[in-house]
């Protein structure tokens, strides 16, 4: 064993219910939670978030981290992605062309063919084809370390994101508006407006659209959403809140660059390589959440909630052809062969959800339960067609392989090829489950958790272009145990294990249906949270492994291969807080060891995958760090702050020595009220202009990164 393997000898990760009770603690907004109410009269103000208990931080055996309003303003952050780079656990994956969010926790990302799924207050319900989420909407990020599956019964084993959105908060009435132009012509408008309409009923009222250019070539985007809140008291004690979604985003599909023989400068990085005639490819959404939310006492609550969603993805693109033996740039290069594809997406969500919190003695025995139940529909339909060209000889011709120019590119100069269907597919995942969890104070500074979850699911693949049906159904129970002990006022420590499983969509070639992902967790730490709630910190070590991971079958498009084994393992550190001086900070910095446990052939291209073996687009260092100072000028209120992002080397391409350089990012941000309830707002990313690549699929697929990008804007309250 490594000496690693000494240092995480017991841990693990954790359910989400205490996630979200520490995202209370770390960042919790006026209303979200009520103040401790007196026990003859319990009134409910805000809204509790799914999965919670009555658990503070520091006594959480699990790491968690809190991308709070406040942060996600200074920086001017527009999209989950930006938000996401805050915290170093947490690195970008292959995003469908800008389509869709893709990111990986603590190493490990899901399936590479489906975006990456995300919590919104509590429900799963970030899966689909809607696009980049926008952040507007968004009271706080909760990035929320090691597996859920104890509790939530899915997501990956190196953790889930919580989006907790603004919701209507009762009795008040407030609200803001902003415009803002960036580089690039881009011009966004958003506003925020809670109205309450009555004592018990209140509207919240938020929108934004954004239209504009973006560093690269011929490639503009458009998007717009509604995320309007209804919130109604039913008494002092029950509380129901309706939210609704309806997004919509247009932006050509867009693979990125090329680099020739490890040359990131083979083509500028704002050059487009597609075809502007294909147009925009259009993601759409429209979702719905209820929940109602009843206080027995200040001690036993219950929670029962449902979302449905809706989502819809379509377009057409012309991609540089990945095979090798199809290319003809690696004969002369400067003649890109390219693919044409169609995509026409569709997915729909549903959630039932019900949950029992409270807390009880038995004699000297505090103990802390929740209990709860769910039931989660998804179906997703998949239409894709594809025109590829033929192996290339020296009689192949250009018109055949679709062929662009590197290095003078003309966009139309051939007939637009016709595609052919690749897949037709519909996948149907049905999950029910139930769990229950007790954290147990054994004395004032030592407790213990205790918990399971267990799931039963059914996963149906119709496979339309051959008339083969897959289906298979599994249970699985999910432990988890944890401890924690308070060394003193403001440090404690904690070890824990979990396991977990992510369900995977779809079937091989042959129509089998495949296994679930299963995995393991260890996780030690140690947590600081000053006595004033100032300054809060988790230093992590972990271990994680899963079984069953898939990847792309690129010999039988559409279809996806089970390649074995990964483990990552890491060391974590998170701090944030406000220093003396009004000056806030934030800290996050990752380390981690991400690779492949098995001997296989990778079906992607063909090469051969061996035990430690690196993952794609993980870096082994990975640091965010900034500082904001608040003061006066005169009698208005000013910031001013600055922040540095650092991104180590990674596997650019599964199996192959292709790497992504390193880059430093410097940001700075400011603002300063110019009126009463008026605010002038600016920000600089990138600021010394580095050249730098968000993520990689092969040397032919590599995403750069935006250039300096500057923004300047005005922002109303009332």
């Amino acid at each position: 064993m490594r000496i690693f393997m000494g240092v995480v000898s017991a841990a693990g990760a954790f359910p989400l219910a205490v996630a979200l009770s520490c995202s209370a603690a770390w960042a919790q907004p006026d209303g979200d939670v009520p103040d401790e109410p007196d026990r003859d009269e319990i009134t409910i103000t805000g809204v509790r978030q799914s999965y919670r208990g009555n658990i503070a931080v520091r006594e959480t055996p699990q790491a968690i981290t809190t991308i709070d309003e406040a942060v996600l303003r200074e920086n001017n952050i527009v999209r989950l992605t930006d938000a996401l780079d805050l915290n170093a656990s947490v690195v970008r994956q292959n995003t469908l062309g800008g389509l869709w969010d893709s990111f990986a926790v603590r190493g490990f990302a899901g399936d590479e063919n489906l975006p990456s799924g995300y919590l919104v207050n509590g429900f799963n319900a970030g899966r689909g084809f809607s696009g980049q989420r926008d952040v507007a909407g968004i009271e706080r990020v909760e990035v929320l370390k090691g597996p859920a599956a104890a509790v939530l019964g899915r997501g990956e084993p190196g953790g889930s994101i919580n989006l907790v959105t603004k919701q209507a908060q009762l009795g008040r009435s407030f609200g803001s508006a902003a415009v803002q132009y960036r580089s690039f012509d881009t011009v966004r408008a958003e506003g925020d407006a809670n109205l309450a309409l009555t004592d018990n009923l209140t509207a919240r009222l938020i929108g934004y659209a954004e239209a504009g250019d973006t560093f690269r070539d011929t490639v503009d985007q458009k998007r717009w959403g509604l995320l309007p809140s209804i919130g109604l008291g039913l008494g002092n004690a029950t509380r129901l809140t309706y939210d609704f979604e309806w997004t919509r985003v247009e932006v050509p599909f867009d693979r990125g660059i090329v680099v020739l023989n490890g040359d990131f400068n083979t083509v500028p990085r704002t050059r487009f390589l597609g075809e502007p005639s294909d147009g925009d490819t259009v993601a759409r959404a429209t979702g719905h959440q209820l929940r109602l939310q009843h206080d027995f006492s200040d001690r036993w609550s219950v929670s029962i909630g449902a979302s449905h969603r809706d989502t819809r993805l379509t377009g057409a693109s012309s991609d540089a052809e990945t095979v090798r033996s199809r290319q003809k740039l690696y004969l002369d290069g400067r003649s890109l062969s390219r693919q044409r594809r169609t995509r026409r997406y569709t997915s729909e969500h549903s959630v039932l959800r019900a949950e029992i919190a409270g807390e009880f003695e038995t004699g000297a025995l505090r103990h802390r339960v929740l209990i709860g139940g769910d039931y989660d529909h998804f179906d997703t339909d998949q239409f894709f067609t594809r025109f590829r060209g033929p192996v290339v000889t020296s009689a192949t011709t250009d018109v055949a392989g679709y062929v662009i120019d590197l290095l003078d590119p003309v966009y139309g100069r051939y007939p637009v090829p016709v595609t052919a269907p690749i897949t037709n597919r519909l996948d149907v995942q049905r999950t029910m489950g139930g769990y229950v969890q007790d954290q147990i104070s054994l004395t004032d500074r030592l407790q213990v958790r205790i918990g399971g979850r267990y799931d039963d699911f059914l996963l149906r693949v119709d496979n339309r272009l051959t008339g083969v049906t897959g289906r298979r159904q599994r249970s699985r129970f999910s432990p988890q145990a944890g401890i924690v002990y308070e060394l003193a006022d403001p440090v404690s420590v904690y070890a824990a294990y979990g396991e977990g499983y992510r369900a995977n969509i779809g079937a091989d070639a042959a129509g089998n249906v495949f296994e679930p992902e299963t995995s393991r967790s260890m996780e030690i730490g140690l947590k600081l949270a000053s006595p004033d709630g100032r300054l809060t910190g988790t230093l992590s070590v972990y271990q994680l492994r899963k079984s069953n991971v898939l990847a792309t079958d690129t010999l039988n498009p559409g279809f996806s291969v089970a390649i074995g084994k990964a483990r990552s393992r890491g060391v974590e550190f998170d701090l944030n807080g406000r220093l003396p001086g009004d000056v806030d900070m934030l800290l996050s910095y990752a380390y981690t060891d991400a690779e492949a446990r098995s001997s296989v052939l990778d079906p992607n291209f063909s090469f051969q995958i061996r035990p430690g073996d690196p993952l794609i687009n993980i870096p082994r260092h990975n640091l965010n760090a900034q500082a904001a100072k608040r003061f006066a000028v005169g009698t208005r209120k000013a910031s001013l702050g600055a922040g540095v992002q650092y991104v180590g080397k990674r596997n650019g391409e599964t199996g192959t020595g292709f790497t992504l350089p390193s880059h430093v990012l410097a940001r700075v941000f400011g603002q300063m009220e110019v009126a009463e309830g008026v605010e002038l707002f600016g920000t600089v990313a990138n600021l010394f202009n580095d050249h730098w690549y968000a993520n990689s699929y092969s040397p032919v697929w590599v995403q750069p990164g935006a250039p300096r990008t500057a923004t300047i804007g005005l922002r109303a309250s009332f």
